[in-house]
């Protein structure tokens, strides 16, 4: 039997206990998890023919699919490491991660063959094997994924220590050059076990990959999943037809939605829970949830639990889950994240490294056997970040006195006006519960007077008569002066991260033309 922390164990495991269920169905394709393993494990045998071996970086450039899904243990399975891509990133963006990463091996879709055809006539990087995993013709200069699996033999596991790299997955570069974080496999484990307990994720659940496969987030939670034994639905892309064609189509149960994915879906007159009869719970995270859309959310979607998960991709990814018993209208928890999950230890420090009280505002702090083993090739970053065991999040919140964490900003976020600090996620939340906003982002702007203003932009609702005023002033009647906006600005849409997170770092450049507020 494989070393228990790889994470190819999993696919190997539900062969064997449940080899007829279903694995994953994508596009009117399903196998199951007997099927599962075997392209798995002939697809591994197709990778060291072609000379992947333990360690080499195996990229993903592709939209979600079943064969993203195999990628997730193919490279586990022979010591390899797998490495996805940004599908929303420039071609430098991923040419960067490319060269950090050295990767040896890039499997790409038809979304992407002209990037990978231009990667192919490039020397600007160490990839040796393209694979082709789309669904048309491969390109001569390529290998054919399903050609692999043909070809080839299953060969034997590799067998990997819990602390060896299995993901090498790359953080926006809002603040500089991506940075990659290392996953190992007994972090990934100790997360996905956590959270499929946490969660209550079930065999018979059938999981709808709607978030992009790349992301940390659908990773984290698709595998909580897995480990339960879930099916797996994927489509292409998200769109609102999507979800609910790939709901009420394959009775999906349970799926992961970004809080813009979420607004999206509640925005179509034709969301509601008829449509959706067989889902039983939406997983929220990824991007704060204003309060306003979350109640809207609960009264829309009756009967479907809500379950909130907070954590970034250095925890693997996973900190806290909200589960659906605090998911009630009036209830203070609601603006919470939730509770520590099962392997997590958190705590809140000051900016001197003292442990705070609860109800004292600081830096979220986060141990356990989860957490990264650090960034690829940026020793100084990781010493700020990983200091003995414990990652410094760069969040802002506080516990209260029942251990529930209550994030108020990204520190880098704070707005600094008149020596108060104003945090930007509970101007937001008040704002959210105006009648007529469909979306806000606050920001801070120069002031001669004050340092910093606090400065909102908001996107109406079609058809909503709100003025700056009527901001204000809803605003003026919930919260202190000081954390009130002094400008309301209205935009047709917010730039977002593939992660549907608002990108504040673009909002603010307008207003800071030297860059010093450039911060994400």
């Amino acid at each position: 039997m494989s070393d228990f922390f790889n994470l190819s164990y999993i696919p190997e495991r539900l062969a064997l206990v449940q080899g007829d269920n279903i694995a994953t169905i994508f596009e009117g394709r399903q196998h199951t998890w007997r099927e599962f393993q075997n392209r798995v494990t002939r697809l591994a045998g197709g990778f060291v023919a072609c000379g992947v071996g333990p360690q080499d970086f195996v990229a993903v450039l592709a939209e979600n699919s079943d064969r993203f899904f195999e990628l997730y243990f193919t490279p586990a399975w022979i010591g390899a490491v797998l490495t996805p891509l940004n599908t929303r990133w420039s071609y430098g963006e991923n040419l960067y991660a490319l060269q950090d990463s050295g990767a040896k091996v890039l499997c790409f879709d038809d979304s992407f063959r002209d990037i990978a055809r231009q990667l192919k006539e490039s020397s600007d990087h160490a990839i040796e094997i393209f694979i082709y995993m789309g669904e048309e013709n491969c390109p001569a200069w390529a290998r054919d994924y399903e050609q692999l699996i043909l070809n080839h033999n299953p060969v034997p596991q590799i067998q990997t220590k819990g602390h060896d790299m299995a993901v090498l997955m790359y953080t926006g570069g809002t603040t500089g050059t991506p940075k990659g974080v290392m996953l190992s496999h007994r972090g990934i484990w100790a997360s996905i076990m956590s959270a499929s307990h946490d969660m209550g994720c079930r065999k018979d659940d059938i999981y709808l990959h709607a978030a992009p496969m790349f992301h940390a987030g659908d990773f984290g939670v698709s595998m909580a999943m897995v480990v339960a034994g879930a099916t797996q639905v994927m489509i292409r892309r998200f769109s609102v037809d999507g979800v609910l064609d790939a709901i009420s189509g394959q009775h999906v149960t349970t799926t992961l939605l970004v809080p813009t994915m979420v607004k999206m879906l509640l925005a179509e007159e034709k969301t509601k829970i008829t449509d959706m009869p067989s889902l039983r719970q939406l997983i929220y995270g990824a991007s704060p949830m204003p309060e306003g859309l979350l109640i809207k959310c609960m009264a829309q979607l009756t009967g479907v639990d809500m379950v909130q998960v907070y954590g970034q991709t250095e925890l693997s990814p996973l900190a806290t889950i909200l589960p659906a018993f605090d998911h009630t209208v009036g209830n203070k928890r609601l603006r919470s994240a939730g509770r520590s999950s099962l392997c997590v230890s958190l705590r809140i420090e000051d900016a001197e490294g003292n442990i705070l009280p609860a109800d004292e505002v600081g830096q979220v702090v986060v141990h356990g056997p989860h957490v990264m083993l650090g960034y690829w090739n940026k020793p100084e970053i990781t010493a700020e970040t990983l200091k003995e065991g414990w990652v410094y999040t760069g969040d802002a919140g506080y516990l209260d006195r029942d251990g529930y964490l209550y994030l108020v900003d990204r520190l880098k976020d704070m707005i600094i006006t008149g020596a108060e600090n104003v945090y930007s996620a509970e101007v937001e939340s008040v704002i959210s519960l105006c009648p007529g906003v469909l979306d806000v982002a606050v920001i801070g702007i120069p002031d001669a007077e004050w340092g910093e203003a606090v400065h909102a932009l908001v996107i109406l609702k079609a058809g909503a008569q709100v003025t700056e005023q009527d901001i204000i002033r809803h605003c003026k009647d919930r919260i202190a002066d000081y954390k009130c906006p002094r400008q309301v600005e209205f935009r047709p849409d917010f730039p977002l991260s593939a992660a549907g997170k608002t990108l504040k770092a673009e909002l603010r450049k307008p207003y800071w033309p030297e860059g010093g507020r450039l911060v994400n």
